[in-house]
């Protein structure tokens, strides 16, 4: 084996030396050695059922990957995230800068949604729909093992890969890399734009060219060198699953009541040992590089491996399956199962006050918006006698994909006039926004005693789409 204090480059080039897929006595973390240097995991594949439904939902999640940034819902994406228009579009539905209520009751019910499902499911999300584990475990790890010549059974090759073999492997992962980057990119421009961005010169966008570079160059550096340790270093999730899960939460566990103390080979009854023959493969087959025997860890994403793996070994010793299975803390211990706990019923309540909130703030939400913006200066002004004057600036937005012209009228109280001073900034195209100055006149004694009175204006636009907007008239109190 060579010197294990030299940093690989490439999982698979000589210079990585025999990558191994158990633990040994030299490893600090399941992917560092105590010298510093890289444990490269090439784990071995356990192709049960687990597996094969995993399969399925990662084929059909890859499809529904690229497919989102192509459907429309009444002529717009289904998901748009345009940063630079400051522009989000979610289920056809357009989100502006200024719908902060919305998009926090939306991120609020995301988050709350994956509280409850980890409560209850736990790293469902991290090994069955998440694209780092999608992509890695059923798009490159495969390609890895058909160059390898593994395919069917992962793990290390016999030999070390040929240069051309190398250079073909590299290759074919930045084809899909470009593919992956263009996929995400047309989250955040569409397609139509992406579509013009790679059919004409980089000469033409050099900004946008050099944005689908580094992303390609992102996505190679992270399935082909980063990995797993995206996993394990880059994301968040498992360092929060603590304080997500309890002991009634569904993991995949070990059980040691039945599987210990362990035993290599066949049993004896008079071995009095468990059921685990400490066979390794629960170790191997680990994607993340973990001993699901040592109890739950952060580095756990349920992928269901270990399962697979186990439940094999148990079919061929003739042991029941079940010594590594979905189950919970307190399941192991025997204790009996709790549907109902202060987080299962906590955590849907606040997810539905969330989701109620966001569901009446977007049913409410007119086509366009309107806001009075009190002028600078004076409070007031007195333009003749007895008749007072306010100035004012309308914003107006129009939220809809059509040229709008709005008419604006004092509707409250009575006997209020109101001058538009650029009548120009009625009219808004398509996301348009405007700034018009407005000055209302009305007789002093309207304000006689508190100074102020409420008033109401009422803004139409041309598709008779109105919106009524509250703001204080100001004069003098006597």
């Amino acid at each position: 084996m060579n010197d294990k204090r030299s940093l690989p480059v490439l999982p698979h080039t000589a210079a990585s030396g025999a990558a191994v897929t158990s633990h040994d006595d030299d490893d600090v973390l399941s992917t560092l050695r105590r010298d510093g240097s890289r444990r490269w995991l090439m784990p071995h594949l356990a192709t049960g059922g687990w597996w094969r439904k995993r399969r399925v939902v990662a084929y059909i999640l890859m499809v529904v990957f690229v497919a989102v940034p192509h459907l429309r819902v009444a002529g717009k994406p289904l998901i748009l995230m345009d940063i630079p228009a400051r522009q989000f579009t979610i289920f056809g539905r357009t989100f502006l800068p200024t719908d902060t209520m919305l998009l926090a009751l939306l991120m609020l019910s995301v988050m709350f949604g994956i509280v409850l499902i980890t409560a209850i499911a736990g790293r469902a999300w991290c090994g069955w729909a998440c694209p780092q584990t999608v992509y890695m475990e059923y798009l490159f790890r495969p390609i890895d093992r058909l160059f390898d010549g593994t395919t069917g059974r992962g793990g290390h090759a016999k030999k070390p890969l040929t240069g051309v073999k190398q250079v073909a492997r590299v290759a074919v992962y930045v084809l899909l890399s470009m593919f992956l980057a263009h996929t995400f990119l047309a989250y955040f421009v569409g397609t139509e734009r992406l579509s013009q961005w790679i059919q004409s010169s980089p000469i033409d966008h050099p900004a946008a060219f050099l944005v689908m570079a580094a992303t390609t160059g992102l996505m190679l550096f992270d399935f082909l060198i980063f990995r797993e340790q995206m996993c394990l270093i880059a994301c968040p999730y498992g360092r929060f699953q603590s304080v997500m899960l309890d002991e009634q939460s569904l993991i995949v566990t070990y059980d040691p009541v039945r599987g210990e103390p362990r035993k290599k080979g066949k049993h004896r009854a008079e071995d009095n040992a468990g059921d685990c023959v400490d066979c390794n493969r629960c170790v191997v087959v680990c994607p993340t590089g973990i001993d699901i025997r040592d109890g739950l860890q952060m580095e756990c994403i349920n992928c269901t491996q270990c399962i697979d793996a186990c439940d094999d070994v148990m079919d061929r010793v003739g042991s029941p399956r079940g010594l590594i299975r979905y189950g919970s803390q307190d399941g192991i211990a025997g204790k009996p199962r709790r549907r109902f706990r202060p987080r299962t019923i906590i955590y849907p309540l606040i997810l539905t006050a969330v989701l109620s909130g966001f569901a009446y703030a977007l049913s409410t939400k007119t086509t366009f918006d309107a806001r009075v913006l009190r002028g600078k200066g004076a409070p007031f002004t007195t333009v003749a006698r007895g008749r007072i004057s306010n100035s004012f600036t309308i914003r107006l937005v129009n939220r809809t994909d059509e040229k709008q012209t709005y008419a604006l009228q004092v509707a409250e109280p009575a006997n209020v006039q109101l001058k538009v001073i650029d009548p120009t900034g009625l009219t808004l195209e398509p996301g348009g926004t405007s700034l018009v100055p407005v000055a209302t006149e009305f007789g002093g004694s309207l304000t006689f005693g508190t100074g102020n009175q409420p008033a109401t204006l009422e803004v139409t636009s041309s598709k008779d789409a109105s919106k009524t907007v509250q703001f204080n008239l100001l004069g003098p109190r006597q």
